[in-house]
C-alpha cells in the first residue's frame, strides 16, 4: 500500500502511520491505546470504537508494527485486539482460534491478502491484513460481520490525534 509509510520518530505518538476508520465516521465514541516499550517507542496502536456511547465496545482495530511483542500469539491463541475486546466486554470465557482462511480483498487500487480468523466464539468476526511497511492490521468486531465495505472506510488517520496534550 504505498501511501503508507514511516514518520519521523516522534516521542509523542508512534512512528507509523495509523490505518483505522476516521472517528468522525463513527456514531459512538473512540478510545485510542498506545503499546509503550521500556524505551519510549511506540509497539502499536489500538482504537477501541464503541457504539452510541456506552452500549460497549463493537470493534477494535490494531496496528503493530514489525517487532511488537503484542504480534507474538502461540498457535491458536486470539491476537490482542481480541483479547482486548473479550476484557472490554467482561467477557472471560475461553476463546480459540479453531481455523484461517486467506481472500483477496480490494481496497482503492491496493489488493489486501486478509486472513480471516474463525473464533470458537462465534458472535466475534475478525480479519488481519499485513501493510507494505510491516504493521499487521487486525481488526475484531463483537456481533457483526467484518464486510469488504469496512476496508473501503479505511485510512491513515492524521498523527495530530496521538500526540499528547
Amino acid at each position: 500500500m504505498s501511501f503508507l509509510r514511516r514518520r519521523s520518530a516522534t516521542p509523542a505518538g508512534p512512528d507509523f502511520d495509523v490505518l483505522a476508520m476516521d472517528p468522525g465516521d463513527w456514531p459512538g465514541n473512540l478510545g485510542a491505546g498506545l503499546l509503550p516499550a521500556p524505551d519510549g517507542t511506540c509497539q502499536g496502536v489500538f482504537l477501541r470504537y464503541d457504539l452510541f456511547g456506552g452500549r460497549g465496545p463493537a470493534m477494535i482495530i490494531g496496528n503493530l508494527p514489525e517487532g511488537s511483542p503484542a504480534r507474538e500469539v502461540a498457535e491458536g491463541e486470539v491476537p490482542f485486539e481480541v483479547a482486548q475486546l473479550l476484557l472490554a466486554l467482561e467477557n472471560d470465557e475461553e476463546v480459540t482460534v479453531v481455523g484461517v482462511e486467506d481472500m483477496p480483498v480490494m481496497q482503492g487500487d491496493n489488493l489486501l491478502i486478509v486472513r480471516r480468523l474463525k473464533l470458537s466464539e462465534g458472535r466475534i468476526s475478525c480479519v488481519q491484513f499485513d501493510r507494505s511497511d510491516n504493521v499487521l492490521v487486525t481488526i475484531a468486531a463483537w456481533d457483526r460481520p467484518i464486510t469488504d465495505d469496512l476496508y473501503a472506510l479505511l485510512k491513515p488517520l492524521p498523527a495530530e490525534l496521538f500526540q499528547q496534550g
